[in-house]
C-alpha cells in the first residue's frame, strides 16, 4: 500500500513538473496580453497535469484501464467547465482592473486639481486681504484723513469684499457640484427669458470694458430646467467672454433648436485658445495668464466660473464645449428641450 502510493505521488510530481516547465514557458509568451489568456493558460496546465498523469499512471499498471478512462472523461469535463470559468473570470478581472486603474487616475487629477485650487483660492484670497488690512490700518492711524480718500478707501473695500463673496460662493456651489449634493428643481423654463436677464446683468459689465452684448433670444424655446442654474450658467459664459474681449469688439449670443435638444452659443473676441488648452478650459482654477491679476471692475474670479457651467449644464442632463472660431471662441451649450427633457428626468 506504502509502496503504491510512493509510486502514485512519484508520478503525479514528476508529471506536474514537466507539465510545468512547459507552462512557466507558455506564460512567458503570454506576457503583457489579457488576464483572461493567462488563467487560460493556468488551468491548461492543471488539466493537462491530471492528464498525463493518468496517462502514466496506466501504463505502469497503478490504475487499471476502465479507471482510467472514467478518469479521463471526468477531467476533461471538469477542465473545459474551469476553463470557461477562468475565462469569465479573467475578463471580470480585466474589467476590474481597468476601472481601478481608470479611478486611481481619477483620483490623481482631482487631487492635482484640489491643491491647484488650493493655490489659486489662497493667492486670490491673500491678495485682497493684504489690500484691505493696509487700508483699514491707515484709517484707524489716521494716515488717510481726507473725506475723499477715504471715500475712495471705503469703496475699494466694499469692492474687495464683494469680490471674496462671489469666490466663496463659486466655492459652496462648486462644492455641491462635486459631492452630488446638487438638487435641481425642474420646471418649464423659458431659455429666451434666461438670456434676457443675463444679458442685463452683464450689460453693466460690458459698458464699462467698452464691450457690446449682441443677443437674439428670440428663437429660442422652453427648457425643462431649474432657472437659477441655467441664469448662472449664461451669466458665467457672458462674463467670461466679456472679461476676454477687447475693448471695441462684440459679444454675441445665438441660440436655436435642433430635433431634440436646444443650442446656445456665446461668441466672443479673445483671440483664440491654444489648442493644448481647450480640453483644460472648463477644469476647475484653470484660467488664462491674462486673469491672474483681477480685472479692474472685479469681474476676474477665481477660475470655477466655467467648472461651475458645466457641473449646472451636466446635471440638467446636457453638454457644453468650446472650440476656436473666427476672431475668438465659441461656447456652445446643449440642453433637452422641455419634452425630452421631462422622459429623461421620469425614466428610472
Amino acid at each position: 500500500m506504502i509502496s503504491y502510493v510512493l509510486l502514485t505521488g512519484a508520478i503525479a510530481l514528476v508529471c506536474g513538473v514537466a507539465v510545468a516547465g512547459v507552462g512557466l514557458l507558455v506564460l512567458a509568451r503570454l506576457r503583457g496580453r489579457s488576464i483572461a489568456a493567462s488563467l487560460s493558460a493556468v488551468v491548461a496546465v492543471a488539466v493537462s497535469t491530471m492528464i498525463l498523469s493518468l496517462l502514466v499512471a496506466n501504463r505502469a499498471m497503478v490504475i487499471s484501464t476502465v479507471d482510467a478512462r472514467r478518469l479521463a472523461v471526468l477531467v476533461l469535463v471538469a477542465g473545459a467547465i474551469s476553463l470557461a470559468c477562468a475565462l469569465w473570470l479573467g475578463r471580470r478581472l480585466a474589467a476590474d482592473s481597468m476601472w481601478a486603474a481608470e479611478m486611481r487616475e481619477r483620483e490623481r487629477k482631482m487631487e492635482a486639481s484640489r491643491l491647484e485650487l488650493i493655490a489659486w483660492i489662497s493667492h486670490d484670497l491673500r491678495t485682497p486681504l493684504a489690500g484691505m488690512r493696509a487700508m483699514t490700518e491707515a484709517l484707524e492711524d489716521s494716515v488717510v484723513s481726507d473725506p475723499a480718500t477715504v471715500r475712495e478707501y471705503h469703496r475699494r473695500m466694499r469692492q474687495e469684499t464683494d469680490r471674496m463673496t462671489r469666490l466663496v460662493e463659486d466655492l459652496f456651489q462648486l462644492s455641491r457640484i462635486n459631492a452630488g449634493a446638487l438638487r435641481l428643481t425642474l420646471e418649464q423654463v423659458s431659455l429666451r427669458d434666461i438670456v434676457s436677464d443675463a444679458v442685463s446683468a452683464a450689460s453693466p459689465i460690458a459698458a464699462a470694458k467698452g464691450v457690446e452684448l449682441v443677443a437674439d433670444p428670440t428663437a429660442l424655446p422652453v427648457v425643462l430646467g431649474s432657472e437659477p442654474e441655467l441664469n448662472r450658467v449664461v451669466r458665467n459664459l457672458l462674463v467670461n467672454a466679456i472679461r476676454h474681449s477687447p475693448p471695441g469688439e462684440p459679444v454675441t449670443v445665438h441660440g436655436g433648436e435642433d430635433g431634440e435638444h436646444v443650442w446656445l452659443s456665446v461668441c466672443d473676441a479673445c483671440g483664440g485658445i491654444p489648442d493644448d488648452d481647450l480640453d483644460r478650459v472648463f477644469d476647475v482654477a484653470f484660467r488664462g495668464e491674462s486673469a491672474r491679476t483681477p480685472a479692474a471692475d472685479g469681474t476676474a474670479g477665481g477660475g470655477l466660473g466655467l467648472a461651475i457651467a458645466r457641473g449646472f449644464v451636466e446635471a440638467h442632463q446636457g453638454s457644453i464645449a468650446v472650440r476656436n472660431e473666427g476672431p475668438g471662441c465659441r461656447f456652445e451649450l446643449r440642453l433637452p428641450v422641455a419634452a425630452a427633457a421631462r422622459e429623461d428626468a421620469l425614466r428610472p
